[in-house]
């Protein structure tokens, strides 16, 4: 395999990850080993790794340099620096044949890691200009088609806690209406993990048109990012065409936490009063805990 350099501050589990596919068989057998396990890979001896991965010592250090390292202690030491600058991608797919235990440590793993990969790349700039525009919004709406649907609900169900009239929308042709309804003063958050529904992009186009305000949570660069006014771009690596939502949903919902918390932080303290109000209402509906 010829050596590839990559610039030493790079994340070295994700490029392990993305160059996959193109190792030689004994060399991917390396790589599935180190990802399974980034963190005991660090304690292993070469002797040790090349027996986890099956392979001979020499592919080990061959496999070492095609990452840019000149052995494998170096490379060992930027795999510890890859695991301590934050929870890696490393793209656990689910296996057929994974155990529960093995499926359910990956689900958990991928999630993590697609929170933090996201939490770099959102931009506070951004977020400061949708919790403006949701504080001085008259009226809010929510558009989540499939499964942003239930992320929706979500925001709905925070929002309405605002003394802002707030709904959300799942369906197509009632998203359209509202759009066409819409006006200046009006905000409309679209969640969309693609970006690419044509019917969501023309639903976004309508609402500007008409003078509302439009936030999309979504990939960064999609079509659906070009006809909104505030992009909160974020992405997980989820190939939509064969699994169902996970990560990506859980990262739509922390978004909506976010702003959520942003606008009550900015109403002030005054506005904590009627929100604690709202939640001592539910105290008389609720059980002792046990014991009590």
């Amino acid at each position: 395999m010829a050596v590839t350099h990559s610039r030493r501050d790079d994340n070295l589990l994700e490029e392990i990850q993305t160059r996959l596919d193109s190792l030689n068989k004994s060399e991917r057998k390396v790589a599935e080993a180190i990802l399974r396990d980034p963190s005991a890979a660090t304690r292993y001896s070469i002797a040790a790794l090349a027996r986890t991965a099956d392979v001979s010592e020499p592919t080990v250090n061959r496999f070492c340099r095609g990452f840019s390292a000149s052995g494998f202690p170096d490379f060992k030491i930027r795999l510890a620096q890859s695991i301590a600058t934050g929870t890696p991608y490393i793209g656990q797919n689910v296996e057929p044949d994974d155990t529960v235990a093995e499926f359910s440590d990956k689900i958990m793993l991928t999630t993590m890691a697609t929170i933090d990969k996201a939490r770099q790349a959102l931009s506070a700039k951004e977020l400061s200009v949708a919790i403006d525009y949701l504080i001085q919004a008259k009226q809010i709406n929510f558009f989540g088609m499939g499964g942003s649907a239930p992320v929706a609900i979500d925001a709905q169900h925070k929002f309405f806690r605002f003394n802002i009239p707030v709904m959300c929308y799942d369906d197509a042709l009632m998203q359209r209406m509202v759009a066409a309804g819409s006006s200046t003063g009006d905000v409309i958050v679209i969640i969309s993990y693609t970006g690419r529904t044509k019917e969501i992009i023309e639903i976004a186009q309508d609402a500007r048109a008409n003078g509302a305000t439009v936030i999309a949570i979504t990939t960064p660069g999609s079509p659906l990012t070009e006809v909104c006014n505030v992009v909160l771009g974020v992405s997980a690596d989820e190939d939509t065409e064969v699994y169902m939502p996970m990560a990506s949903r859980i990262v739509h919902l922390t978004i909506i936490d976010i702003l959520a918390t942003g606008v009550t932080l900015k109403r002030g303290e005054d506005f904590r009063d009627h929100l604690k109000k709202i939640k001592d209402s539910l105290k008389p509906t609720r059980l002792p805990p046990a014991g009590q």
